[in-house]
């Protein structure tokens, strides 16, 4: 790994884990058509801990928020507020695609690594549904208005954020707006959920890389991809957010297609 690769892979982790076009698909996809080698274990660490970082820093006013609705729900033995039930919903949320991604994850990389085809396939189709979802929702209910059913069925979405090309962030949005939640709240509500597995997945992958060590060699690109996927990561949150409030998400589902059909057309002429 050297440093352009660092700052490349940073970089489209940071802004396409946050916005609905799928870092998985571009982690895959780009190196595929520059034919880099494999990034390898350690730098996936980076890259999650780098989003994660970003993460937790725009929304650490709302982490608290939610610890302390959490400590209060335990503490009053009650759920009667959203504020109490918010963090709980967020873990329930969380459980489906966890599990599904334990006994999965390997198999569907290994499966997906290999066929660009149907990383363009996933990036097409889930775009499309992801520009009827944001035409045709509702838009009339706030992060306050979630409940278990929504909760539970936007974790179920989650799911499906395990194939390359699909993407998470666009996975989890496109259900909040088929459950008639605003583009803002459903936003929210899907980086919100995204901390417990971004947090997980970053844990479990340091803990690997602790145990085996760190390549020689790959120390400072792991730091700078870490550094460049935080504040990409940031940079991308903060302009989704903003977005939402005035504009649809027809940017972002323009982009999935004109990607995808790119990635066919590179196939087919091969």
């Amino acid at each position: 790994m050297n440093m352009v690769h660092a700052v490349v892979l940073g970089a489209l982790q940071g802004f396409s884990e946050v916005l609905p076009i799928s870092s998985s698909a571009h982690l895959i996809l780009i190196p595929w058509f520059l034919k880099w080698p494999e990034s390898g274990l350690t730098f996936d660490v980076a890259l999650h801990l780098g989003t994660l970082i970003a993460l937790a820093a725009y929304f650490r006013r709302d982490i608290i928020q939610l610890v302390l609705g959490a400590v209060d729900a335990l503490a009053t033995r009650s759920l009667d507020s959203s504020a109490k039930r918010l963090p709980f919903l967020i873990l329930a949320a969380t459980v489906p695609a966890g599990i599904v991604g334990k006994l999965f994850e390997q198999t569907v990389e290994d499966v997906f690594r290999e066929s660009p085809l149907l990383i363009a396939i996933f990036l097409i189709v889930f775009g499309i549904i992801l520009g009827l979802a944001d035409h045709w929702g509702r838009k009339r209910y706030g992060l306050g208005d979630v409940k278990t059913g929504n909760a539970l069925s936007i974790g179920l979405f989650q799911c499906l954020a395990l194939l390359p090309g699909v993407s998470r962030s666009g996975i989890t949005i496109t259900a909040g707006l088929m459950l008639g939640f605003t583009r803002e709240s459903a936003a929210r509500f899907s980086f919100l959920l995204s901390l417990p597995i971004v947090a997980g997945a970053a844990l479990l992958k340091t803990l690997h890389v602790a145990k085996h060590g760190i390549p020689a060699g790959e120390g400072l690109p792991m730091l700078v991809g870490i550094g460049v996927s935080a504040v990409t990561g940031y940079i991308s949150v903060a302009f989704l957010l903003r977005m939402v409030h005035k504009k649809s998400l027809a940017l972002f589902v323009w982009y999935r297609l004109l990607a995808g059909g790119a990635v066919i057309s590179l196939i087919m002429a091969q």
